[in-house]
């Protein structure tokens, strides 16, 4: 738990930013999660979310919770343990919370994680010992995630603004000023300030739906991605279905997975990948911001890889597991969404990847694939979906990429140009 003094951080001192703190509370609950009456609610969140995570508690027991629990991570304490535990313990990992995690969601909890974590917490930390912490940490929370990848469960990740990520984002910005700049960029990203943000998403919600429905009925075998330095052929796994914004869980309740969110996306071939691709933005990780990607990808699997800055993380990266050179996730964002126009670079996923079409090394979403009931990982491995324990998004799409869907035939039909699209809602 949080220090009332640590609390005073972040909480918000004027009624305009507690109002709004308030609709992203309520955003989150009821169009995020859409919290069932009785149904137990995880949240995972930093310390700096404290006026958050009460403004969330407060939404899920109105809308009929009948328990909110909480885990806080201090990034202080995380990072206490690359500069002084032993060199032998960096394989551990938390398993007993793990297992508890994976009980709660089978139980049918909601899961909410509320992102806010300082991007460069882990620069200049031996890259060894975060990497082998890293794949600890990934092996033992793989059956919750597993859970949440199959989407069995209704999940939603939301935003919070704390005072190192601000830092990182508006480097020129007085710190107070930074932090109320990250808020406002979060508040808008977020969909939040027009008159009825619940109903804002609902309107931009059935949008994101028309362009699913119009790719699940198009059926195309492949995405051929074109611009500088791109030539990408994407194959789409057997069976793919394409989807973005609301969706219905295992459990029945429809929810928003991500808020923001401007993507539609789908599970890639894991063996029909083939050409080149460079990155359009840098791609933030685990405390180093990897620049100027270049991979080569034949059969599914990159076989050439370059980055003009972290080429050693992403080195590290790729040698994860075996499928970590592999695709698990295709998504087409267009150059006009308001992250991309925003020119902001949040060096977080949850936003970086609502800027532009992007790709994801590692781990399949097997929702996105039709009639999996019955059927274990080894059937959809066959099918085309990738198994690992990473799952990392990367921006590839710009206003100067071209996007075709490849039907049967192999007729190339055009579906974006300039990165906006050429097909209507």
């Amino acid at each position: 738990m949080t220090s009332s003094s640590q609390a005073r951080n972040t909480a918000p001192e004027s009624k305009t930013l507690a109002s709004m703190l308030d609709r992203l509370g309520e955003v989150a609950v009821r169009t995020g999660l859409n919290v069932a009456p009785g149904q137990q609610v995880i949240i995972t969140a930093p310390l700096e979310a404290v006026p958050l995570v009460r403004r969330v508690t407060e939404h899920a027991y109105k809308a009929g919770a009948s328990l909110v629990t909480t885990f806080y991570t201090d990034e202080e304490a995380t990072l206490a343990r690359y500069r002084f535990a032993h060199e032998d313990t960096f394989d551990t990992a938390a398993d007993w919370m793990a297992r508890g995690m994976a009980d709660g969601f089978r139980a049918g909890a909601a899961r909410l994680a509320i992102t806010g974590s300082n991007p460069a917490l882990l620069a200049g930390q031996n890259p060894e010992h975060i990497s082998r912490a890293s794949r600890a940490a990934s092996r033992v929370n793989r059956p919750a995630m597993e859970i949440i990848t199959n989407f069995d469960v209704n999940w939603n990740i939301v935003a919070t603004a704390t005072h190192a990520w601000a830092k990182v984002v508006f480097p020129d910005l007085p710190e107070d000023q930074a932090v109320m700049r990250l808020w406002e960029a979060i508040f808008a990203a977020s969909r939040l300030t027009g008159a009825d943000p619940v109903a804002d998403w609902a309107e931009h919600n059935a949008t994101l739906h028309r362009r699913a429905t119009f790719l699940n009925e198009a059926r195309y075998t492949a995405l051929h991605f074109t611009g500088p330095g791109t030539d990408l052929t994407v194959g789409l796994a057997d069976g793919h279905d394409w989807a973005g914004g609301s969706e219905k869980a295992g459990n029945g309740i429809i929810c928003n997975p991500n808020i923001p969110t401007e993507e539609v996306f789908t599970t890639p071939h894991r063996l029909k990948v083939d050409g080149y691709v460079a990155s359009t933005k840098p791609l933030s990780h685990q405390g180093t911001l990897i620049d100027g990607i270049r991979v080569r990808f034949e059969a599914g699997k990159i076989v050439e890889m370059h980055a003009t800055k972290g080429e050693d993380v992403l080195s590290r990266v790729l040698d994860t597991d075996e499928g970590s050179r592999r695709l698990g996730e295709v998504a087409l964002v267009p150059h006009s969404s308001p992250i991309s126009q925003s020119g902001i670079l949040f060096q977080n996923t949850l936003f970086d990847e609502n800027a532009a079409s992007h790709i994801a090394l590692g781990q399949a979403y097997t929702k996105c694939m039709r009639d999996t009931a019955g059927q274990d990982e080894a059937a959809l491995v066959a099918r085309g979906a990738n198994s690992s324990i990473i799952h990392i998004d990367w921006m590839i799409g710009s206003g100067e990429i071209d996007v075709d869907g490849i039907d049967a035939n192999g007729t190339a039909i055009p579906l974006m140009r300039k990165g906006e699209w050429a097909v209507p809602a």
